[in-house]
């Protein structure tokens, strides 16, 4: 077979033999030399073409297999079965919805890992059926696995880690695991966690805009009870730890509803974009002005909000995103919390 002349196979390298076929593959891969579809030699012709033991071509065979590197249809042989890849570093970003800011958290990541990766997204919409099968079919074809653990109960309840995903992402090497954006506690503390502490973050953000927030008679937090995305509850538990601290008057309200009465003095905490777009409106209607009539603090930042001038309070996706890259290139472990900010604007 005449690819086998770009094979190559050192008997002096302390580089185990299977690890240099892996290799030889990978390496002729990049360059151009083998491609989608192509044949490769079989274990018997390797073993024999290079005088190593089929055992060894075996796991090496295996291994590629199992990275979806090569692929083997039975009676016929091996295949190389993608070739776009085939960085030093395989990473599967696991995320739980496809929003904005999701998408800037991968963005950064993606930037920072550099071109010697190649990093697969998949959206799994914090389904555990989905997500267990992402997971099932992808099994040990990385050297990385990035996840955002976001779940829903049958009743669209948010749940970290139902029982059945976290048995699963045990079977994953800690080296190989990266959780991102919700932490969970009692874990193998050799994990590498980047994370929200959701209660905390908006108790101390809120802190921080105290003086502002103290000239409304109101503090409504809107947090949708049954989204199909739903949120931690932690965001409610820090939201009114914040409120009975500072003896405020307030309200949990489930959305923003068409005919909603606003009153001088009101003051909302928006989640969703769908709940700041229709109190916008309604505020319009009312021809009130905003950050002096009402006052609107809206969760997580995006550019339109910052055009708009809407005060918000915000993890820094983008020293998430970086973090988790720079702890993958540097081998680092532990734990680090992302700043979460108050931002200031117009609508306070």
């Amino acid at each position: 077979m005449e690819l086998l002349k770009f094979l190559n196979i050192d008997e002096n390298s302390r580089v185990p033999k299977y690890q240099q076929i892996i290799d030889s593959i990978i390496h002729n891969i990049l360059q151009g030399n083998l491609k989608i579809d192509q044949k490769i030699p079989s274990i018997n012709m390797f073993s024999e073409e290079f005088y190593l033991s089929r055992d060894t071509v075996e796991k090496a065979y295996s291994i590629l297999k199992e990275r979806k590197i090569i692929t083997s249809i039975r009676g016929k042989g091996f295949y190389i079965s993608r070739t776009k890849l085939i960085s030093k570093v395989n990473i599967l970003f696991l995320v739980n919805k496809l929003s904005s800011y999701k998408l800037r958290i991968y963005n950064h990541f993606v930037d920072k890992i550099g071109t010697n990766s190649h990093t697969d997204l998949d959206i799994y919409h914090c389904d555990e059926t989905l997500f267990l099968n992402l997971l099932e079919k992808n099994k040990s074809a990385y050297d990385y696995y990035v996840i955002m653990p976001h779940f829903k109960t049958d009743t669209l309840k948010h749940v970290t880690l139902p029982e059945k995903v976290s048995k699963a992402i045990k079977q994953i090497p800690s080296e190989k695991l990266i959780i991102l954006d919700n932490i969970k506690e009692n874990i193998d503390k050799n994990l590498v966690q980047i994370y929200q502490d959701f209660e905390n973050d908006i108790y101390e953000a809120l802190n921080k805009g105290l003086d502002k927030i103290k000239k409304y008679d109101k503090i409504m937090l809107v947090y949708p009870e049954k989204a199909v995305y739903p949120y931690p509850r932690r965001i409610q538990h820090g939201f009114r730890k914040f409120c009975i601290e500072h003896q405020l008057d307030f309200e949990i309200l489930d959305k923003i509803y068409d005919e909603m009465i606003l009153k001088k003095g009101d003051l909302f905490i928006t989640i969703e974009e769908e709940d700041l777009v229709n109190l916008v409106k309604r505020k319009r209607e009312y021809g009130y002005v905003l950050g002096e009539d009402i006052g609107i603090i809206s969760y997580n930042d995006t550019p339109l909000k910052e055009l708009l001038g809407i005060t918000v309070i915000s993890t820094d996706f983008k020293a998430m995103g970086e973090t988790a890259a720079e702890m993958i290139l540097n081998k680092a472990k532990g734990k680090v919390k992302v700043p979460f900010n108050f931002i200031d604007r117009a609508s306070l």
